[in-house]
């Protein structure tokens, strides 16, 4: 082993050494760019303690499926297998490309990332709906809804979440399987046509295909005898009225807000440079995350004694588990943009400042033994009340 070559130690190197000097230098072989990432999990914290699991994935690391028309890469519990909840596809289809017609046994969530999409679906009693979305946009078709997307002019890019960390986007059921699947004289038998109609059928699911540009969104709309669903499948989340702080901005979409999405509720969160999202846990299910901009920090309590810091930054996929105490922090120079997701109806979250502030003065002093300038700081915050439609935040 003498003989192979080793890192250097220089100052342009990060090594596992604290200030106190606990650690000492990795000479070995690393991935040195991997650690410059992840300042915080090569030399984590002193607080840092227990056995906590892996609460961080990257699309980066994943498996790209490429098609014509498109590419798609997922983190599910076989990359995340503490993510048991939600799973997430990132999906890319050109100009033209399609998602094939299909359905799920789960619910389908999708945040517009880049460019324009035109999406359909039909419910289970033939109500229609067709629409274009684009970046910052929602959709949520509940579990079975049959529906398609298809790139415009520019092509698009887009974050679809399941309600259900075993999914798999490789495993949905598609008109072009199901066809190729069935024989063709009970196809011929069900549409009534000749087998011959048939006989170009693709052989297997075609997931992502290459077609044209559709044209405008009038030229495609088709009056359904049973009318148009009653809920929209699209909401636009950038057109909602942030609640503005001054460590940044937060946009809350639940059911509240937007009927459909009975299993998924979210929050597009923005933290400015020298921010933090303050310390709280959510008391209605884990979170899913998805780093949008910006680098940022998160330290997980799971409670007796165990605590542990990761570092997300763009295309990153966090996790908290159920009630784990938890901040972000930005560490970068640039506002850390993110989405954190819920498998649940409605937005939830306890802030533990609102927790203490509104906790008699005498029972926090005694359980912290911290200064009464600390209690008295917190007794003249405010916190400012926002109308959502039948939401308001914090909840009072």
């Amino acid at each position: 082993m003498s003989d192979l070559p080793s890192n250097r130690s220089s100052s342009s190197v990060p090594q596992p050494i604290r200030r106190d000097g606990a650690g000492g230098p990795d000479l070995g072989p690393r991935n040195i760019a991997r650690d410059l990432q992840n300042p915080d999990m090569l030399v984590p914290p002193v607080t840092d303690a227990g056995l906590i699991p892996n609460l961080k994935f990257s699309f980066s690391d994943t498996h790209m499926q490429l098609n014509h028309g498109g590419w798609s890469r997922e983190i599910t519990v076989r990359d995340l297998p503490v993510a048991t909840t939600l799973a997430g596809v990132n999906m890319s289809l050109t100009p033209g490309g399609v998602r094939e017609l299909h359905w799920h046994q789960q619910a389908e969530w999708s945040f517009m990332l880049l460019g324009r999409a035109r999406i359909t679906a039909v419910d289970q009693y033939g109500r229609n709906f067709i629409a274009d979305v684009g970046p910052g946009d929602l959709w949520y078709f509940p579990p079975g809804i049959p529906h398609s997307i298809q790139g415009l002019e520019e092509g698009c890019e887009f974050l679809l979440v399941f309600d259900d960390g075993h999914f798999s986007d490789l495993n949905t059921l598609s008109i072009s399987d199901w066809f190729a699947h069935t024989p063709r004289e009970v196809l011929s038998a069900n549409f009534g046509v000749p087998e011959s109609a048939f006989r170009h059928i693709p052989a297997e699911q075609v997931y992502i295909y290459q077609d044209e540009i559709p044209g405008p969104l009038s030229s495609q709309q088709i009056t359904s005898p049973y009318g148009q669903v009653p809920l929209s499948f699209k909401y636009s989340l950038l057109a909602q009225q942030p609640l503005e702080t001054p460590g940044g901005s937060v946009r809350i979409v639940d059911s509240s807000n937007f009927p459909i999405s009975k299993t998924v509720a979210a929050a597009l969160v923005e933290i400015k440079p020298g921010g933090m999202r303050e310390l709280h846990w959510h008391p209605n299910n884990d979170e899913w995350q998805y780093y949008l901009t910006g680098q940022g920090r998160m330290t997980v309590f799971a409670g007796n004694g165990a605590a542990r810091t990761f570092n997300y930054r763009a295309g990153d996929v966090g996790y908290v588990p159920f009630a784990f105490g938890h901040y972000i922090q930005n560490t970068g120079t640039d506002s850390l943009w993110f989405l954190e997701m819920f498998k649940s109806d409605r937005f939830q979250d306890v802030s533990l400042n609102q927790w203490m502030a509104l906790t008699p003065r005498e029972l926090i002093s005694s359980n912290l033994h911290v200064d009464s300038e600390l209690i008295d700081k917190l007794r003249k915050q405010k916190w400012p009340v926002v109308k959502y439609p039948g939401y308001s935040y914090p909840p009072r």
